[in-house]
C-alpha cells in the first residue's frame, strides 16, 4: 500500500499521541481518531483534517493501520478486543505504548490467526518532540511489516531503530526506561543528600552540568529540580512505577536478579503511595518525595 491507499487510525491522543497524530494528518495520511476523556486533542485534530470515529468498531472497519498510544498492556488488550471483530484481513495494529512484552507476543499471535499484523513501536523522548515530529522509536516487527509502516512512523519520529521481530521493541523500551528511571531515582537521592550536607542545588548543578555526567535526561529532570518548571518532563510517576513493574516481570521471566531496578521501583512506589499518583505528578517531582522522606522541607 502507499500513502494514497493507507488509512490510518489513532487511539490515544494524549500527551504523546496528540503530537504524533498531528504529524500523521499534516503529512498527508487520511487519519481517523476517537475521543476518550479529553476532547480537546481530538477537536484539534479534526480541525487539521482528521475524521472522528464513533466507536472502535467503526475505526477498525475504516482503517488499514491503527496506532495505539495507551497507558499499558491492560488498556491495549481491551482496545484490541474491541477492534478485533471488525478488523480487516491485511490490516496492522501498531502498539506505541510501553507494554509488557508477554502480552505483546500473545496479542500478535492471536491477531495473526485472523490475518492481522502486529508491531510494537514504543517511544523515546517527550511530548515536545512528539509535536515536532522528532521522537525516537524502537520497532519490533517482521521485515515486511516494518517496510510498510516505516513511512508513517517517519511522520513523527526522528530516529527509528528496527530491533527485530514482534516484542523486541517493548523489551528494548523497558531496558531504556530502566536506565532513565534509574537516573531519576539516583538524581533524587543525590539532591536530597546534597541538601542535607549543605551543598545547594545550584552548586550541585554547576559541577554536573557540562561535565561527563550530564545528559539529556538530566537536563529535563533539572528543569524542575533547579528551575521549578513542573512540566519540564511530562511523564507521570504512576506510569514510571508501572514501567518498573514491567521491567521486574521481564527480569523474573528471564531469571535475572535486578537489585538496581527493584530499588528504583521502590523509590517510585513510595512516591505514588505518598500522594504522587495524579495526572500532573511527573517524574522530576520524585525529588520532592525523596526530600520529604529525609526530613527536608519540600
Amino acid at each position: 500500500m502507499t500513502q494514497e491507499t493507507e488509512t490510518v487510525g489513532f487511539v490515544g491522543a494524549g500527551l504523546m499521541g496528540h503530537g504524533m497524530a498531528k504529524n500523521i494528518v499534516e503529512k498527508g495520511y487520511p487519519l481517523t481518531v476517537i475521543a476518550h476523556r479529553n476532547r480537546a486533542p481530538v477537536d484539534d485534530l479534526i480541525g487539521r483534517g482528521a475524521t472522528e470515529a464513533g466507536s472502535l468498531e467503526e475505526m477498525a472497519g475504516a482503517c488499514s493501520i491503527i496506532f495505539l498510544c495507551l497507558t499499558g498492556s491492560p488498556q491495549v488488550e481491551a482496545v484490541v478486543a474491541a477492534l478485533k471483530p471488525e478488523l480487516k484481513r491485511g490490516s496492522v495494529i501498531i502498539d506505541c505504548s510501553t507494554s509488557d512484552p508477554t502480552s505483546t507476543l500473545r496479542l500478535a499471535a492471536d491477531l495473526g490467526e485472523i490475518g492481522v499484523g502486529f508491531a510494537d513501536a514504543p517511544l523515546g523522548r517527550t511530548p515536545k518532540e512528539a509535536w515536532e515530529g522528532a521522537l525516537d522509536c524502537m520497532v519490533g516487527a517482521s521485515e515486511e511489516t516494518f517496510t510498510r509502516i516505516r513511512p508513517i512512523i517517519d511522520t513523527w519520529a526522528g530516529k527509528i531503530v528496527h530491533l527485530g521481530d514482534v516484542g523486541d521493541g517493548h523489551k528494548m523500551k523497558l531496558l531504556n526506561n530502566f536506565i532513565s528511571l534509574g537516573y531519576a531515582a539516583l538524581y533524587s537521592e543525590a539532591l536530597a543528600l546534597s541538601q542535607k550536607v549543605g551543598i545547594p542545588i545550584e552548586k550541585f548543578d554547576s559541577v554536573i552540568r557540562g561535565g561527563r555526567m550530564e545528559c539529556g535526561f538530566y537536563q529535563t529532570f533539572m528543569g524542575y529540580a533547579l528551575e521549578g518548571n513542573r512540566e519540564a518532563h511530562k511523564f507521570t510517576l504512576s506510569n514510571a512505577y508501572k514501567d518498573l513493574r514491567y521491567i521486574e516481570s521481564m527480569a523474573n521471566a528471564a531469571t535475572v536478579a535486578t537489585p538496581m531496578a527493584s530499588a528504583a521501583k521502590n523509590s517510585f512506589a513510595s512516591a505514588v503511595a505518598g500522594g504522587g499518583s495524579g495526572p500532573e505528578d511527573y517524574i522530576p517531582h520524585l525529588t520532592d518525595f525523596v526530600a520529604r522522606a529525609n526530613g527536608l522541607d519540600k
